[in-house]
């Protein structure tokens, strides 16, 4: 059965994935790291499951070997 979508503010995605603020939007301007959902005019949540597929992304490629 799937898991229900959990919503994270920007504070909870801090805590999880250990960057700050302005790092956070940096990435997602350059395309690495998952959008916002956009709830209202003044808040924004990001979906976990998306912030957890990132930080396994991040994982692979950290470990995996490089060209040479």
């Amino acid at each position: 059965m799937n898991q229900p979508k959990k919503f994270l503010r920007l504070p909870a995605v801090i805590d999880i994935v250990g960057i700050q603020r302005t790092a956070i939007y940096e990435r997602i301007k350059a395309g690495n790291f998952p959008k916002p959902i956009s709830l209202g005019p003044r808040a924004v949540v990001w979906d976990s499951t998306e912030i957890a597929s990132w930080q396994e992304d991040c994982i692979a490629s950290a470990r995996s070997p490089t060209p040479t």
